[in-house]
């Protein structure tokens, strides 16, 4: 069988720049539109994307206010689950992935909430798990600060074994409805989980039937050893960090040893490094048009988002036109740090040209549908990727180009689906459904 490429949508309804909202083309409430969201969601999904993928944090980031009130990003975007649902709604094949927190979050409260949306989608869930950020999130859950790295990361490997549980409390044909005899569902079809670990301590069983898809698919961005470990255990869709081609091949190749140590297989997992994209129908107008939407970011704002990915430190008494500082390491995230400082000390940037580089990196490209389907055919042939988390820096404008330009050119060289194949996002995906781990307990699977 030819291996396919696959493609996830990014969604940010303010845009994936943070002087995205600023375009003349965005609607000014564009976070909260369901309507707008809705039409984007749909053009996706006539394109046959394989997902959209909704981020989240839960705060208001600790930033200069001369940062904060200039960013639509994360201060005016909707929940991600509330939206899925909405979407599953409006949508027929597209998978819904949504971020939810292991470090504030109960598993039961999630593997509900991701079973219902499996169900309510007829099988599109997808669940990106994160630890969370950063000590604005930990304050508006009774905490004062982050819980430190490494907890945090063996809370969420306790959290997925504990979610796993209670979506398997139902075996696949429990439910029987049967009218004559009254009986809803076989009782020896109900498994009590009956989990005491670290962190948690859930009875089970959970009070829905097994999700569509087995379990909603796990997505999973770790990038730090720690980070790693945890995909490699669990992760079906992992979201990669690296930049460089070089890079991002070693990252894939260290995920899939990692799956085989944790007694997978290497196909269980599938890389999609980040990419944003500024695609028409010439070089001069992608660079014009790249340059309009960078034109939109506030310089304050640019520097801001260094100083929040460096720990949330303060640049402003600093020579911007001096080196970077290597600064402590912050609770958050460490490969993140680590790619910043090594990048800034191998190509000698001073402060500004590296805040002037992350405009335009690896991570962007800038041209023709010609010039971008190379990229991605590049990444794609050298095993770097088995599909992209393509993110849209304006919308609707760049959404609009790439589905009209990009996807076409994709097909032509034969890389891509012409439609939906399968019904449910495993199967877009290429996964298995997964059995249920009670099965050989009175379980039975389709």
């Amino acid at each position: 069988m030819t291996r396919q490429l696959h493609l996830n949508a990014i969604y940010s309804a303010a845009g994936g720049s943070l002087g995205g909202w600023r375009h003349s083309d965005a609607p000014a409430t564009a976070g909260v539109d369901f309507p707008f969201i809705a039409a984007q969601a749909r053009k996706l999904e006539g394109a046959a994307f394989d997902a959209i993928f909704i981020a989240d944090l839960l705060a208001v980031p600790d930033s200069h206010p001369d940062v904060i009130e200039r960013v639509a990003t994360v201060n005016d975007s909707l929940e991600p689950l509330t939206v899925l649902s909405a979407l599953a709604a409006v949508t027929t094949r597209i998978g819904l992935v949504g971020t939810a927190s292991s470090t504030y979050n109960q598993p039961y409260t999630l593997a509900r909430a991701f079973a219902s949306l499996d169900h309510l989608s007829r099988g599109r869930a997808g669940w990106n798990v994160v630890t969370s950020l950063i000590d604005a999130e930990a304050r508006n859950y009774g905490a004062a600060a982050h819980l430190a790295h490494g907890d945090r990361y063996r809370r969420a490997d306790e959290f997925l074994e504990v979610v796993y549980g209670l979506w398997d409390s139902f075996d696949d044909d429990a439910f029987r409805w049967d009218v004559g005899s009254g009986r809803a569902f076989r009782e020896d079809a109900i498994h009590r989980l009956g989990h005491a670990g670290e962190f948690f301590r859930v009875a089970g069983p959970l009070n829905i039937a097994r999700p569509v898809q087995g379990r909603p698919v796990i997505a999973q961005a770790g990038a730090s050893p720690a980070g790693r470990d945890v995909a490699g255990r669990h992760g079906e869709l992992i979201f990669s960090g690296a930049a460089r081609l070089e890079d991002a091949v070693e990252y894939a190749d260290d995920l899939r040893r990692r799956a085989e140590d944790a007694g997978r297989d290497r196909s269980d997992i599938l890389l999609f490094p980040g990419l944003s994209v500024v695609v028409a129908p010439t070089r001069a107008e992608a660079e014009d048009q790249f340059s309009r939407i960078t034109d939109l970011l506030h310089p304050r704002v640019a520097f801001g988002d260094l100083e929040y990915w460096l720990g949330g430190v303060d640049l402003t008494g600093y020579d911007y036109d001096g080196p970077l500082p290597q600064f402590p390491q912050s609770n958050q995230s460490h490969s993140t740090q680590e790619r910043i400082y090594e990048t800034a000390r191998r190509e000698q940037l001073t402060i500004r040209q590296f805040v002037e580089r992350r405009l335009r990196t690896e991570h962007t490209v800038v041209g023709t549908p010609a010039e971008v389907a190379d990229h991605i055919q590049e990444w794609f042939e050298a095993g770097a990727a088995d599909g992209f988390n393509v993110s849209f820096p304006a919308l609707p404008g760049t959404l609009d180009a790439f589905v009209d330009l990009v996807v076409p050119e994709l097909r032509r060289r034969g890389l891509f689906r012409e439609h939906y194949t399968g019904a449910t996002l495993r199967e877009h995906l290429g996964l298995a459904r997964p059995v249920s781990r009670r099965l050989g307990v009175g379980a039975a699977t389709r």
